[in-house]
């Protein structure tokens, strides 16, 4: 585990969540060279296996931004320490390379230590069109939501690159970022970047790849927008069910939901 001590004053910090993508997808396009991105930065070019908090968007990201980032899926003794935790009395996971913070939530903690904290929101929790889709974004100092940046637009993730770049061109130098950008791409409906696919064909497992190959090609500009150094947890908030032992969707307890694809390293 990093001394996220270390870190945090430091670096930037930058959460992408690939909304809704499976581990076992992830996995296999990385093993096959099918995302050259993410597999170029990625420790040894793998995925990390682990479980999430939550099994849809809101429950997921709720938890995330109070600290309870995916727990590594591997047998083992507990705890399980984590990177950001706040103070509350019996902690388990809170070791001695967590960075604490005395706020409920980690955009808070780290705006009380001068990060400019930002969301680029994209399903709907983050649409901030209700109260319900306020609440995640309202938990930063700026966020952002319009509809090309959501599940129907094939383009979303360039959209929201650009948006991320107009953030950091008004940034100041000497001020840190807490930046998180929620990708829709992955969710559905996503049959539209599979060649040949129809509305009437629906979402499949390759659709849901052809997406994750789509945010590939598009991640490498994202990248090269952040300032160095910045320290990057790209991660899926929860997968999602083709058919799977007849499920469907996701918001339901089977692996292919709960197991979620994890990785964690600097932009030096």
């Amino acid at each position: 585990m990093r001394d996220m001590s270390e870190i945090v004053g430091t670096h930037d910090l930058l959460l992408v969540t690939l909304d809704t993508l499976r581990y076992d997808v992830a996995a296999e396009l990385t093993s096959a060279g099918r995302t050259p991105t993410l597999r170029g930065l990625l420790p040894d070019g793998r995925w990390e296996r682990r479980h999430t908090p939550g099994s849809f968007t809101y429950a997921a990201h709720a938890a995330m931004l109070a600290g309870f980032l995916p727990t590594p899926a591997r047998p083992g003794p507990h705890p399980h320490p984590r990177l950001f935790a706040a103070r509350f009395p019996g902690s388990e996971t809170t070791a001695s390379g967590t960075w604490v913070f005395d706020a409920p939530d980690l955009p808070a903690g780290l705006a009380k230590i001068g990060y400019h904290t930002v969301c680029v929101g994209g399903v709907g929790f983050f649409n901030k069109l209700s109260p319900l889709g306020s609440v995640l974004p309202g938990l930063f100092t700026e966020s952002h939501w319009e509809p090309r940046f959501g599940v129907t637009d094939p383009d979303s993730l360039a959209h929201q690159i650009d948006r991320v770049g107009e953030v950091m061109r008004r940034l100041p130098p000497d001020r840190r970022l807490f930046l998180l950008l929620n990708v829709a791409a992955l969710h559905q409906p996503n049959w539209f970047y599979l060649a040949g696919a129809t509305r009437d064909q629906g979402d499949s497992r390759e659709s849901h790849a052809a997406a994750l190959r789509y945010v590939d090609r598009q991640l490498g500009r994202l990248f090269a927008l952040m300032r160095r150094p910045c320290f990057v947890i790209v991660c899926s908030d929860h997968g999602t069910a083709y058919g799977e032992d007849g499920h469907h969707g996701h918001r339901l307890g089977h692996d292919v939901v709960w197991t979620v694809p994890y990785g964690e390293f600097v932009l030096a």
